[in-house]
């Protein structure tokens, strides 16, 4: 899988940037902060999430960021494609006729690999913001671990 640090820190400073704007401009400082990324980095990314119209920069004091549009309408696909982070499974370039041997042949996984990678982009095409931030996307198996208590054992 082909997924940076660049899709996932997008990823992260969006949902905090959702979760704790309510509707007011965030310092990336402050996401930088709080989810312990380095802020040069934070900047360009923030730089390519505007230009891709996922956030707008508000200047001045009390500046920050902003979503562009409700998190219920963002989707994490878009936040990780506005970084520049193709979403792909094969060592090929996507949708290339081309394969990634040297005699430029497909290997005999490649169509598995380019399907993963199909299912996860459309995975992460239904997955919005909102629901990251609202914890909607647990695992069935994870969903209440948290208020999970151990079951008595039995005694024998």
């Amino acid at each position: 899988m082909r997924l940076s640090t660049k899709g996932r820190y997008a990823v992260m400073a969006m949902v905090d940037l959702a979760k704790s704007s309510k509707g007011h401009p965030v310092a990336l400082a402050e996401i930088a902060d709080r989810q312990e990324i380095s802020l040069s980095y934070l900047e360009q990314l923030f730089a390519k999430l505007r230009k891709g119209g996922l956030v707008k920069s508000v200047r001045g004091p009390g500046g920050g960021y902003l979503l562009a549009s409700p998190a219920e309408a963002m989707r994490i696909s878009d936040i990780i494609l506005a970084v520049d982070e193709p979403i792909r499974a094969t060592r090929c370039a996507a949708h290339s006729p081309a394969g990634c041997r040297a005699n430029k042949t497909r290997c005999l996984t490649h169509d598995l690999w380019e399907e993963l990678g199909n299912q996860i982009h459309l995975y992460l095409s239904s997955v919005s913001l909102a629901d990251v931030v609202e914890r909607r996307i647990l695992s069935t198996g994870q969903m209440l671990i948290q208020d999970a208590r151990p079951a008595p054992v039995a005694a024998e």
